[in-house]
């Protein structure tokens, strides 16, 4: 049996504690310092910046953004629209994608299973209705946000995944 002096670089399915702590804290405070952050988990500077980085380049850290409140920049409501397309064809799925990429009021959109292809946290009605393909859609509004997170807590989350 051979081994190798060199260690084997770690991979999202490979995460320590440490960068499990590190994810957990900057999921909530994603402008601490490096110094800030060390002390949280326990590292000096350097080591937790190797890590940070190492999570960034491995793609478990995809980006870093300010969570805005839609409200108050006059966006009152999240409505959730399930919508039906004519096909599911790469050239439909493709083409509505796009079409709802240039819709600054669409905060997500997932393709899921069921009966309906979309669901939509917000949405101007007279923009959906104008890409083409659209069979059926059912809206329902939101009365009250019970949670929202912007990721899930690697902490708390099966460690095995």
């Amino acid at each position: 049996m051979k081994s190798s002096s060199l260690a084997k670089p770690r991979t999202k399915a490979d995460l320590d504690l440490i960068d499990r702590k590190i994810l957990s804290i900057l999921r909530n405070e994603g402008r601490l310092t490096v110094n800030e952050l060390a002390n949280r988990v326990g590292l000096s500077s350097s080591p937790c910046w190797s890590r940070v980085r190492h999570l960034e380049e491995i793609g478990v850290i995809k980006h870093y953004s300010a969570v805005i409140d839609h409200v108050a920049i006059g966006l009152k409501d999240i409505v959730f629209i399930e919508v039906t397309l004519d096909k599911h064809d790469d050239k439909v799925l493709s083409r509505f994608g796009d079409a709802l990429a240039r819709i600054p009021e669409v905060i997500e959109a997932n393709l899921v299973t069921g009966e309906y292809d979309y669901h939509y946290e917000r949405f101007l009605r007279e923009k959906l209705y104008r890409i083409q393909g659209i069979r059926h859609t059912r809206s329902t509004f939101s009365l009250r946000t019970l949670k929202l997170v912007t990721s899930a807590d690697p902490l708390l989350v099966n460690a095995s995944v």
